[in-house]
């Protein structure tokens, strides 16, 4: 990269491949700007937030350190997030490359803390804005700062407006019945699904960008009785899982064993990761996937048209699971791993409070003062939540 003091900060915006990408003028291209999957809102607790990552990649000759990156509002410049320093250690990580032994299958890809760029690679900052009321931007710009090995001052560049898509979540019915059920997902967790990336036919991505892993609590934040250790235990097992809307079956797999024991649970490939599963073709065309199903509880077939609130299967432990829950999220492809995730919005649940500290599951949760009615949203991090029963199944499977 040539000294900072020539250096042109002008950045262009195009569309390529699917994503979004912001470049610095010719001979001067320094850091790779790429948005995968344009940001849709989503409704949150009352607020619109949207959810997506920013991708850079060094594609100078030279090492970079990013230092800083601005979300802005395209149309008056102002700032709607900006993260530095420790809050961007916090909110970024650097994508690693997947080991030669997994090469030419799906795999995951390691992500490490942020730390200066190597040329050629890539990290990921995780942007999620939470705007209240109801005015939203039409286009947003991008701004990074980062300082090359051995410069005195940082390069700041400004993206062009990306302009907002005006698609909006699929809105669901419930996937289970009754409750509590505990909605974990958490944006910083390594595993938290937000930053759990695919590496398929050489492409990177994210599909578990909106999922929720649902767990079944007692009115003390149990979610077991007895012996912890055996799936049959806990309170969700086996509970009916239900089609979110009137779809048609698009996949699945059955047959998947389950351990005898949560201890004995194996470690799986990424390509049984999902365990038993069934995906939903909605009538947005968008996918509804439902994962770790109970071994043989699977009432569909590929094909079949199903109504909301139909029960499809039961809940189980099968996969990568770390207890009996049902892993849910919505993707625009029929593949467990080669999709991008998208945001989906639940017609109707009661809040009853969530964690603020997810070690504490086991123990009562801090509760609404109210046990709100949430309409048309996606629940937050760790809230437990209320389903009503749905109305009973308009047709049987295949019908």
């Amino acid at each position: 990269m040539p000294p900072h003091s020539t250096i042109r900060a002008c950045l262009g915006l195009l569309l390529a491949a699917g994503a979004f990408r912001a470049h610095a003028a010719p001979g001067d291209a320094a850091l790779d700007l790429a948005i995968a999957v344009p940001p849709t809102p989503v409704r949150v607790e009352g607020h619109w937030q949207r959810d997506y990552e920013v991708r850079l990649t060094n594609r100078s000759g030279q090492r970079l350190a990013v230092e800083e990156l601005a979300v802005l509002d395209a149309r008056d410049g102002r700032p709607l997030a900006r993260w530095s320093g420790g809050a961007l250690e916090q909110h970024a990580v650097l994508l690693g490359d997947v080991p030669a032994s997994s090469r030419g299958r799906p795999a995951m890809l390691p992500a490490t803390p942020l730390r200066p760029l190597e040329p050629g690679q890539q990290a990921v900052v995780f942007v999620d804005i939470a705007q209240p009321g109801d005015r939203q931007p039409g286009a947003l710009r991008h701004r990074v700062s980062y300082r090359a090995d051995g410069a005195r001052a940082s390069v700041n560049v400004t993206s062009a407006p990306l302009p907002l898509p005006g698609t909006r979540p699929s809105r669901l019915s419930p996937p289970l019945r009754g409750g509590p059920w505990l909605a974990i997902h958490a944006a910083d967790w390594p595993r938290g699904h937000r930053r759990v990336f695919y590496q398929v036919d050489g492409q990177a991505h994210l599909p578990g960008r909106f999922a929720i892993d649902w767990v079944r609590l007692d009115g003390q934040g149990r979610y077991a009785e007895g012996n912890a250790d055996r799936p049959q235990a806990w309170f969700g097992y086996g509970a009916p899982v239900l089609a979110v809307a009137d779809a048609r079956v698009a996949a699945l797999r059955d047959g998947m064993d389950e351990p005898a024991r949560i201890s004995q649970r194996p470690h799986h490939l990424p390509a049984d990761d999902a365990g038993n599963y069934v995906v939903l073709r909605l009538p947005d065309g968008r996918y509804a996937f439902y994962e770790h199903l109970r071994k043989r509880s699977i009432r569909v077939a590929v094909g079949d048209r199903v109504h909301a609130g139909q029960p499809i299967a039961a809940l189980g432990f099968s996969g990568e699971s770390t207890g009996p829950h049902l892993h849910f999220h919505v993707a625009d492809t029929i593949s467990p791993l080669a999709g991008e995730g998208l945001p989906f919005a639940i017609r109707r649940f009661t809040r009853l409070g969530r964690y603020d500290d997810i070690s504490r599951l086991g123990q009562p949760w801090r509760p609404d003062r109210d046990g709100a009615l949430r309409q048309d949203e996606w629940p937050g991090s760790d809230a437990v939540v209320m389903f009503a029963d749905p109305p009973a199944a308009r047709a049987e499977p295949g019908a």
